[in-house]
């Protein structure tokens, strides 16, 4: 999801929202096209928060991305984890072709989002997020838990953030941005990645606008994506 809307959640931020714990599904959109691993995740159960980040509910995966949902202001719980070795170098994944939003787009090292489950929902220092953290980094780049520890997950801030994947999908996230210093021991995992690659911190600006060559074909940078 690319940050069109990033802004930092703080005391009184666009003050209280009022939103159902509920989401509609939109049963005219058509998966069956789509990969069947990532359709049956389409059933994960998100946290339905306001712009304060209070929660709300649940609701599916799906039904937080579709952007007739977006469009009436459901707004759920996310996070994005970016990855640095000791050389400065950020770890960036190329998102795998079967995802069904923002595909084979290059993004932050993992994103994705917490679910409506009892260690995903606490909230004090983040933890619930960080656990959501470590459970993402082993199936996307086979990080153990035991390699990265809760307390090695340091999380920064919160930001708002709103983009389209197609006129179907997108995301609307409130997104935990947390950083992780690791060297070494990632591997791209089928259906998830399509590959994963360091870049300096000096190269970065240049990437937000010209596609990265891949392995493959040109790819265009997205700054993050839940889910």
């Amino acid at each position: 999801r690319v940050l069109t809307r990033a802004k930092h959640i703080g005391d009184g931020f666009l003050g209280n929202a009022a939103r159902s714990t509920s989401a509609a599904s939109e049963s005219a959109v058509n998966l069956d096209s789509f990969d069947p691993t990532q359709v049956q995740l389409l059933e994960e159960q998100c946290i339905l928060v306001d712009e304060q980040d209070r929660v709300l509910g649940s609701g599916s995966k799906k039904d937080c991305h579709l952007m007739t949902n977006i469009n009436k202001g459901l707004l759920h719980r996310a996070f994005s984890v970016f990855l640095f070795n000791s050389k400065d170098e950020l770890l960036l994944q190329q998102r795998s072709d079967a995802k069904i939003t923002f595909p084979g787009r290059f993004t932050n090292t993992c994103c994705s989002h917490p679910l409506y489950v009892a260690d995903e929902l606490e909230e004090m220092d983040a933890t619930g997020v960080k656990k959501a953290a470590q459970r993402r980094l082993i199936i996307e780049l086979g990080i153990n838990p035991k390699e990265v520890h809760l307390e090695s997950i340091r999380y920064l801030t919160r930001i708002l953030n709103k983009a389209p994947s197609d006129s179907n999908s997108g995301g609307n996230e409130v997104d935990y941005i947390h950083f992780v210093l690791k060297d070494d021991g990632v591997e791209a995992k089928p259906n998830q990645d399509e590959e994963s690659v360091y870049f300096a911190i000096e190269d970065m600006h240049p990437l937000l606008s010209f596609p990265i060559r891949s392995s493959s074909r040109d790819r265009t940078l997205t700054l993050a994506e839940g889910g």
